[in-house]
Order: C-alpha cells, then sequence, then structure tokens
C-alpha cells in the first residue's frame, strides 16, 4: 500500500494536485481511497463525488447519543458501521471527508476508536491519498501518524513558500514518519524571483517536480468538472506520473 499525504498553503493549488495523483494512482494501480482532511472541502468537487456525511458529524453525532446506542452494541462495531456510510464511492475513487473539527466536548474515546477504523480502511485499498490542511492537525490527531511520502506544494509566491517551510517544521514537532518528503512547484508562470529562490532554498526540501500553469485544469475546474477527465497525454498529469515512477517508485499491481 503507498500511503500520500499532501500539504501546503491555501490557494497553492494543493486540491488540484492532491486529485492529479489520486487520477495517476486510479489509472494505474487501480482503486484509491481519497481522504479530504481539510476543514474547507472541496476534494469531491475536484473528484467529481458528493458528499453526504463527514467524519466531523459523525463523530458529533456519536458523542450526542452515545448514551442511546444499542444495549450490547460495542461503540466500536457502532463506529465501523458509520464510518461506511460516510464513503463516497466513485469509479475506482473512494472519497472520506474529515469535515470540521470537534465542538464541545470530550473526544478521546471516539477519536482513538475511530483512529483505528480508518487505519483498517486504509489497508484495505492499493494507495490512499490524503488532502490535509496546511497545519497537518488532522495527520497527527486523528487520520495517521504518517505515511509513505508527504509532498508539500507552494506555488512560485514568496509567502507560499515561506509557508512550505513551516509545514516542513512541523513535520519532526508533530512526530509524523515519512520517510520520503519533497517540495511540488504549481501553477508556475515563468522564472522564480529571486526572493522566491531564497524562499526555497530556505523550505530544506528537495524538489522532486515543478507544474506550469494548465489551461486545461483550468478550465476544468471553472466548469466542476472532475479531473478524471483529463486526457493521459496532459502534461501535469504526465508529469505526476513521473513522480510516481521516480521518486515514489510506485509500481502497477
Amino acid at each position: 500500500m503507498t500511503t500520500l499525504a499532501i500539504a501546503g498553503k491555501g490557494g497553492v493549488g494543493k486540491t488540484t494536485v492532491s486529485g492529479l495523483f489520486i487520477e495517476a494512482l486510479r489509472r494505474r494501480r487501480g482503486p484509491v481511497l481519497a481522504v479530504d482532511a481539510d476543514p474547507n472541502a472541496t476534494l469531491g468537487e475536484t473528484l467529481g463525488l458528493g458528499v453526504e456525511m463527514t467524519i466531523g458529524k459523525m463523530q458529533a453525532d456519536t458523542l450526542a447519543r452515545i448514551r442511546d446506542l444499542p444495549s450490547g452494541v460495542p461503540l466500536g462495531r457502532y463506529l465501523e458501521s458509520e464510518l461506511h456510510y460516510a464513503i463516497s464511492e466513485g469509479s475506482g475513487v473512494d472519497l472520506l471527508t474529515m469535515g470540521q473539527g470537534e465542538g464541545p466536548g470530550c473526544y478521546c474515546a471516539v477519536n482513538s476508536i475511530l483512529r483505528r477504523c480508518l487505519e483498517s480502511l486504509t489497508a484495505s485499498y492499493p494507495s490512499v491519498v490524503l488532502d490535509n490542511e496546511a497545519g497537518l492537525e488532522h495527520l497527527s490527531r486523528r487520520v495517521a501518524r504518517g505515511g509513505d511520502a508527504l509532498v508539500v506544494v507552494s506555488d512560485g509566491n514568496p509567502v507560499a513558500l515561506q509557508a512550505a517551510a513551516r509545514i516542513a517544521g512541523m513535520i519532526d514537532e508533530l512526530q509524523l514518519d515519512f520517510p520520503r518528503r519533497g517540495l511540488l512547484l504549481n501553477n508556475l508562470r515563468g522564472e522564480l524571483s529571486e526572493r522566491a529562490r531564497s524562499a526555497l532554498s530556505a523550505t530544506g526540501l528537495p524538489v522532486i517536480g515543478e507544474l506550469a500553469h494548465d489551461e486545461e485544469i483550468e478550465k476544468l475546474n471553472l466548469n466542476a468538472r472532475p479531473l478524471g477527465e483529463l486526457p493521459d497525454d496532459n502534461p501535469c498529469l504526465r508529469r505526476v506520473q513521473e513522480i510516481l515512477d521516480t521518486w515514489l517508485e510506485v509500481e502497477a499491481p
């Protein structure tokens, strides 16, 4: 199984990049579990999947009625059953949306059981891609303790590159295990400025690839069309496939 986490400052195209990796893995290896761990959940739109239930809502509903759960049914079994209702199923891609964080109340027991359920669920997929919020809170608390690789996404804006450096610094602080960590430059329009190159160096991350601005992808996004409609020869999709080959060394099953 390959577990890939994507992070980056808002506005850099993080969710689009997540969608490109999901699509590349789907075409190569079959079923992918996509996890939208950004509270501003838009991965479903990128994949062409609707979302009826989020993990956050499931947690809140469970906590609100925990005293009224059926007698004799363990909480773990109940949450595992409910988790399947939160999965949006597509053609070769299933989506799990985390949603908003916890409200008032103690979620410790629910979160602990839910993490085990999620780990069991993800193990049944050849590939898992997590589209994270910049702070990586979902990775540290509710989704996993790490994965095979972390891709930090940035455009050519020095502010976004500074944010990428902060994200890179969080990894060790949160004790997340990512054997591979890299920076993907997205939506580039020309050469980087001197200030941007300085900020890039400060991230301490190897650049694993560059994606130029793509009008074909922009058109799909503007028309709320899924990235699954991209042709195999789309330059950005092909570049992401090359990253899977050379950096992640992902092979077909």
